[in-house]
């Protein structure tokens, strides 16, 4: 094998959201992780729904797009 292309291994803590820990081997630059989402409060793996803000993601796309829109209809009539 050559010599000094593989990359270093070195112990990583990683936090859960819930608050527990573990020890696992990384190539991370950094000592601690923490993870804020995981199969502990993620919505595929707990089964519950979590709300997301939607409207403001449709009022921020007609803010960015709506004038586009209302200036090729008015082409168009």
């Amino acid at each position: 094998m050559k010599k000094d292309i593989h990359p270093d291994y070195k112990k990583l803590t990683v936090q859960l959201a819930d608050g527990t820990k573990f020890e696992t081997r990384s190539t991370m630059n950094s000592d601690v992780h923490k993870s804020e989402v995981d199969s502990t409060n993620h919505p595929f793996y707990t089964g519950r729904r979590q709300y997301v803000d939607t409207a403001g993601r449709v009022e921020k796309f007609r803010r960015r797009y709506g004038a586009k829109e209302d200036a090729q209809e008015e082409e168009k009539a």
